[in-house]
């Protein structure tokens, strides 16, 4: 048995099987949130890639890299080992269907591969196959895989996933922080951090493809006390502070915890609007600042 969250309203995976399983009989996982949607907008015949990228693969190892190159490094890796280390999960439903819980991208390369006969062998994959389990373990696993666990997800996909958790599969909170571990504030925290970036910072960037995961951190910086009333007391809106973030105007990412001061200060505040952060800050160093404080609270 498997264990997942703590003693109290704890989650049990059964034991699942080893084995060698036909690629052709394995079907995706089309429960999944991000793959139900990406299916609904590009087709039932997604390329490995886009799914992938539907999936926010990747780890906080890769960041900086963009979605194609991280794709090409698990591709290129399959490849030159002949096959997959860790295995992928399976659950085998009641009229014995596979569905994968974990590892579609690495199921659609196989039968990527297979189609336009790259040199290998790809009709079968290893695979941890489960009986029966729930939606409940099914969840479980998946965080205690991506959240907690060697495989983990980037920050923004992680809080994709609590918020598509909490809002899509109407989990409560205290299930959610059973699953994955750590506090309640915290999964709060990372649920409005995705909600604030997705309904600001995505408008602002729009269809140009410049949507930045990594930018995520600052909206996480923005759920800090003080933040969001510093920017609305100011005169500005969240959108706003989307733009800021955009535009570089708080990079580092951590100079969202000096925005309160620097709205304070009205020259600050002048200097951070035309050059940034950095710029502002240096400036409260300055003693005649003191001076030219605006009604902005601490």
């Amino acid at each position: 048995m498997k264990w997942v969250g703590d003693s109290q309203g704890a989650v049990v995976v059964s034991s699942g099987i080893h084995s060698l399983i036909a690629v052709e009989d394995i079907e995706l996982d089309r429960s999944n949130p991000r793959i139900r949607k990406f299916l609904e907008m590009y087709g039932d015949q997604p390329t490995p890639e886009q799914i992938f990228l539907a999936l926010g693969a990747g780890n906080d190892d890769d960041v900086g890299s963009s979605t194609s190159t991280t794709f090409e490094k698990l591709k290129q890796s399959i490849i030159t080992n002949g096959g997959i280390i860790q295995p992928i999960i399976l659950n085998r439903r009641a009229d014995g269907s596979l569905i994968c819980v974990e590892g579609n991208t690495r199921v659609a390369l196989y039968k990527h591969f297979l189609k336009t006969g790259v040199k290998g062998t790809w009709t079968d994959i290893p695979a941890l196959v489960h009986n029966e389990i729930d939606d409940a373990s099914v969840h479980a696993i998946r965080l205690q895989i991506h959240l907690v666990g060697t495989r983990p997800w980037d920050p923004y996909s992680k809080a994709k996933y609590l918020y598509e958790l909490r809002t899509q599969e109407h989990l409560p909170f205290a299930t959610i922080v059973d699953y994955c571990g750590g506090r309640q504030t915290e999964v709060v925290e990372h649920i409005n951090a995705y909600a604030d970036m997705e309904e600001h910072y995505r408008p602002v960037v729009g269809d140009d493809g410049s949507f930045d995961t990594t930018r995520f951190s600052g909206f996480i910086e923005l759920q800090k006390p003080g933040i969001k009333q510093a920017v609305t007391a100011a005169g500005f809106t969240l959108s706003d502070f989307a733009r800021w973030i955009h535009d570089g105007k708080l990079y580092p990412l951590q100079k969202v915890r000096v925005l309160p001061r620097i709205l304070r200060h009205e020259k600050a505040r002048d200097v951070f609007l035309k050059q940034g952060a950095r710029k502002a800050e240096a400036l409260l160093e300055k003693p005649d600042l003191n001076s030219k404080r605006v009604g902005v609270p601490t």
